[in-house]
């Protein structure tokens, strides 16, 4: 693993500390989120981001609400701050299954036991939040190294391998989803070139997924988002691997805006498009993408960069943060359980069994 972007530090009373992504290349600085609010806004404002990392810092975010009781408290009360705690996290971004994922499985977990131990004492249940929060952890490391093995067969040598947004160490507990499958490829000692989309308007391939790949040796070049369909076209891409925020029960899914286009660009030039993400990333309640909420943010991300205003002030500015790619125009989803050829509501039922 390359880097570890957040870690739990302490007991029950500890607290979570973030690589803070805003900040990157530039400089290296961690976050120390305390409380619940300091999460949220580290979630909103994308100090910590990519699908598994937010659904690990959430989970730890109920550890850090369960901090708020006082020693008087019953479990019915601990059970009413985790009820709310998770609300209130949920709303921090509406597009990744992962956060909804792991607010609810810590949530359910509490929820048996204190059924099972209704004498339990508050801090019992506070260590019983952190226990699970640990264990979400532990998985999303694992889950990240066999993702990387199942994937990197589909890594040829002097492979041209285009990606975009970020979804390596940065962006998950482990060594990444989209990354990993790059990753396990280097280790085994494959060579081969990675295009890295800038991913306009907040620049997370340029900024995250080049410094993670250059901290990693591996080859990597940043093009603009408008250069792919070039590249294609002169024969230098082999395989597009991107990472996933959601994916539907029919295989649409979900990813950085811009993920949409790759994947027809793809398709017209007999380019394999593949997804890696864990199966916490499937929401089998969503039939299909057009049901996948797409969060929209602040117009100040496209109207600015940097410090320097690149838009007329009173001209409207559209800034969803994902697209939907349609399972048709993906080649296969690697999970950290196998590979998903040619993904759809009954191959995805049967993997996720």
């Amino acid at each position: 693993m390359i880097i570890q972007a957040l870690k739990w530090i302490g007991g029950t009373d500890g607290f979570l500390e973030l690589i803070d992504q805003r900040r990157l290349p530039a400089e290296f600085v961690k976050l120390q989120c305390r409380d619940t609010e300091a999460l949220f806004e580290a979630i909103k404002t994308l100090a910590v981001r990519g699908a598994p990392a937010i659904g690990v810092s959430a989970a730890y975010g109920l550890v850090l609400a369960m901090q708020k009781l006082n020693p008087s408290d019953g479990l019915e009360q601990g059970l009413k701050v985790l009820a709310k705690s998770s609300q209130y996290l949920a709303s921090a971004r509406p597009t990744a299954a992962n956060l909804f994922w792991a607010l609810e499985r810590v949530r359910r977990n509490a929820e048996e036991f204190v059924a099972g131990q209704p004498e339990a004492t508050v801090q019992k249940l506070r260590e019983v939040v952190l226990a699970e929060a640990n264990a979400i952890y532990r998985e999303d490391v694992d889950m990240c190294r066999r993702i990387g093995q199942n994937g990197e067969r589909f890594i040829k040598e002097d492979a041209g391998i285009l990606t975009h947004c970020n979804a390596g160490a940065l962006a998950t507990a482990g060594e990444g989803t989209a990354l990993s499958v790059m990753f396990e490829a280097h280790k085994n000692g494959k060579k081969f070139r990675v295009y890295a989309d800038e991913t306009r308007p907040l620049l997370q391939g340029a900024r995250l997924t080049a410094w993670e790949l250059k901290q990693a040796e591996i080859d990597v070049t940043v093009i603009c988002d408008n250069m792919a369909a070039y590249l294609m076209k002169q024969g230098r891409v082999d395989a597009v691997i991107t990472g996933a925020d959601r994916i539907a029960a029919n295989g649409d899914t979900a990813n950085k805006i811009g993920t949409y286009s790759l994947s027809i660009l793809a398709r017209e030039h007999g380019i394999p498009f593949y997804i890696a993400a864990p199966s916490s990333t499937f929401d089998l309640s969503i039939k299909s993408g057009a049901e996948i909420p797409i969060e929209q943010r602040s117009a100040d991300e496209v109207a600015f960069f940097g410090d320097i205003r690149t838009v007329p002030e009173g001209v409207d500015i559209y800034n969803p943060a994902f697209d939907i790619t349609e399972a048709r125009d993906i080649t296969a989803i690697i999970t950290e359980r196998g590979v998903i050829e040619k993904p759809n509501a009954g191959s995805i039922s049967g993997h996720l069994r």
